[in-house]
């Protein structure tokens, strides 16, 4: 109910928006509805001196043609409006997170004072408790909080900040839920990342991309050449005798010129960054959308994009003489009290496989030994026995102190592992080895199909991981990506980008660490997680508010509608012009030429009714349209040629089909009525 309501609002406001937008200082912005904008003055002139003459019936016909001429333009004003009015409104929920909060400013002794958040200033530390709500964008420099983020990201779950690290970022106008967090300023009022995003959603500031303005220079120079070619027309009628009016002319010539394209492409290309808000995907301009359909190279980071992000145990794999059963039972006991994912992933294993359930631990005396850096393991001491697990190395030390032998057969399975991209994990129990956990980080279900559709579309895959060769290698093979870079470092990312690059290529990735700023400003398509560094999100064109990396593909995908949607609104509106010559050429010139009248296919009832048939259609295909525009064109993984085919089947012959159809079925309807 209360999205239909905003709808309702949104089209209202568009209805009087589409009127205001009759200022010439806004029409002449869009060259092509400008001079339908001209042409619908210059009728209106001719109707109203017609009236004053006596000639009542050009009068008449001159007001019909002039007011579906004025509906062609409030038609693509209001198609633009409407685009605008989702960005306002988006943006009318982000200004009630942003209002005037009182902040805890602390002073030079420690001390805090209350001042409103206008007040603070870039390099101001201000402290922020629970129940508090963060006056502006920062940096936590101490502290660690739970905040909620539901005013910029939409979603409901807090999340953790604090200091240090990729985590450090915070958001004016989001709350602390808990605890505390002290807070360096790092923008002064109106600067900040959500005074950013309301100004970028507003659809109004949007700067048109370089490929929207090569099509509008297309746009105008089909314009100019219809033009002219309108113009000579009059000499030609002159020489056979034939008369034809003013109104004429300009209703020929705004059915000729692409007034279809020309009132929808600012609307294409707002609700294009309107669908990338709608997966909370903020674009900080309108070539970083434009960019990212054209892009051929995707960098994407290992780790929670292609991976799940977390070790796994997958496998028991016992020493000689030890069955996978005991060896998953001493498991289970030394992670009992590993909160760790991979910890908790053993006890998983070892219950579901192996049916064991997690014990009551107090007849044993059980002591739990936590992991350290410098010890390298972990485990659990009891009644009769001390089991511990940790790395190959770590753990061939501790039984080596104890007297204990390594087996040969445990050290090959740790290599084994190695080589295929996972982690070993070596149990022993007192001195004695009992084998390897087989610890992997899983690929995501569905990534690997994700990529086979980006090959389809001519997109290389590359995934970017901090791991060794052998890791790296075998990973990318599982998840099927094209190449990979491992041991990646921020200078080796910046130099990967740069190749691409002098290949003539567009290159997109993900990053949200202070390291991923040289590559993030670097790539066509940098874009930054919401939940990564001030650095990064500076760095990035485009910021992630749900901190998801693997938005990235449909990032990609929502690119490629935008210009799949306007290739095949610009080559339905060409097609259409061929109808519009069918029905108003011979109209024109049959009763001269008469074998002029094999072209009148459509048989329309008269000149007048012809003309008239073919100026509101004009206008009511642009609205039509609007729908499309909005949702744009339904996106499949093809390659060019494929696309450029199925836009000549579906939108070119459609282009010509469905105006013959309309301007028939118009030219009927203004006979029943006796307007024609």
């Amino acid at each position: 109910m209360k999205r239909d309501r905003q709808q309702q609002e949104i089209l209202g406001e568009a209805v009087r928006n589409a009127f205001l937008k009759l200022d010439p200082r806004i029409q002449w912005k869009n060259p092509v509805m400008f001079i339908v904008f001209l042409g619908a003055i210059l009728v209106a002139v001719l109707a109203v001196r017609a009236f004053m003459a006596g000639n009542t019936q050009e009068g008449w016909f001159d007001l019909h043609i002039d007011l579906w001429l004025w509906f062609t333009v409030l038609f693509a004003n209001f198609a633009e409006a409407v685009a605008e009015g989702r960005g306002k409104a988006q943006a009318e929920s982000l200004r009630k997170a942003r209002k005037s909060l009182q902040a805890k400013k602390i002073k030079a002794d420690g001390s805090f004072e209350i001042v409103g958040s206008e007040a603070i200033r870039k390099g101001d530390i201000v402290l922020v408790e629970a129940g508090d709500t963060i006056p502006n964008d920062g940096e936590v420099i101490e502290g660690m909080a739970s905040v909620d983020e539901s005013a910029v990201t939409g979603e409901s779950a807090p999340v953790i900040r604090e200091s240090g690290g990729d985590k450090s970022s915070v958001t004016g106008g989001t709350k602390v839920l808990s605890d505390w967090i002290k807070v360096r300023v790092t923008t002064n009022p109106g600067e900040t990342f959500l005074d950013r995003m309301i100004g970028l959603v507003e659809g109004a500031k949007r700067q048109k991309t370089p490929n929207e303005i090569a099509l509008t220079l297309l746009l105008v120079g089909l314009t100019i050449i219809f033009l002219f070619a309108v113009v000579t027309l009059e000499p030609f009628a002159i020489y056979s005798g034939t008369v034809i009016s003013v109104t004429a002319l300009v209703a020929l010539l705004v059915c000729l010129i692409p007034t279809t394209i020309g009132g929808l492409l600012s609307a294409i290309g707002i609700a294009g960054m309107d669908r990338l808000l709608g997966r909370n995907v903020l674009a900080m301009s309108g070539r970083a959308v434009e960019a990212a359909g054209d892009v051929n190279v995707l960098l994407l980071d290992k780790t929670g994009t292609i991976t799940l992000g977390n070790r796994m145990a997958t496998e028991f794999i016992p020493a000689a003489g030890i069955t996978a059963g005991e060896l998953a039972d001493a498991a289970q006991l030394a992670s009992l009290a590993d909160e760790t994912p991979e910890g908790r992933s053993i006890v998983v294993l070892a219950k579901e496989k192996y049916g064991l359930r997690e014990r009551d631990l107090t007849h044993l005396q059980a002591e739990f030994i936590p992991f350290t850096a410098q010890t390298r393991m972990s485990g659990i001491d009891i009644v009769d026995a001390r089991i511990r697990k940790g790395s190959m190395e770590a753990m061939q030390n501790y039984v080596s102190e104890l007297g204990g032998a390594f087996p040969a057969e445990v050290r090959s399975a740790c290599e084994n592992i190695a080589h295929q991209g996972g982690t070993p994990l070596v149990v022993a129990k007192d001195k004695q080895v009992l084998g390897v956990i087989y610890l992997k980080d899983i690929v995501k279900g569905g990534i690997k199909e994700r990529f086979s559709e980006l090959r389809k579309m001519g997109i290389k895959t590359i995934m970017i991981t901090g791991d060794n060769q052998l890791t790296a290698a075998a990973i990318a093979a599982e998840a099927g990506v094209d190449d990979f870079l491992a041991e990646a470092t921020p200078e080796a990312k910046l130099k990967m980008i740069r190749s691409y690059q002098q290949q003539g290529m567009l290159v997109a990735m993900t990053g949200d660490g202070t390291n991923d700023a040289p590559a993030l400003a670097q790539a066509d398509v940098g874009v930054a997680m919401n939940s990564g560094t001030q650095a990064a999100k500076e760095a990035g064109n485009m910021v992630d508010l749900d901190s998801n990396p693997t938005k990235l593909i449909e990032v990609v995908e929502i690119g490629k509608q935008l210009l799949m949607t306007r290739g095949s609104l610009t080559t339905f509106s060409i097609a259409n012009d061929i109808a519009k010559y069918f029905a108003i050429i011979p109209a024109l010139f049959a009763a001269t030429y008469a074998p002029l009248e094999v072209l009148n296919i459509m048989q329309l009832h008269s000149p007048q009714s012809a003309i008239l048939s073919a100026v509101i259609f004009n206008a009511l295909i642009i609205i039509a349209l609007i729908p499309l525009a909005m949702k744009g064109v339904a996106y499949k993984p093809l390659g060019a040629s494929k696309i450029l085919q199925r836009n000549l089947l579906i939108y070119g012959v459609g282009g010509i089909i469905v105006p013959f159809i309309g301007i028939k079925i118009i030219d009927v309807l203004l006979v029943a009525l006796g307007l024609a």
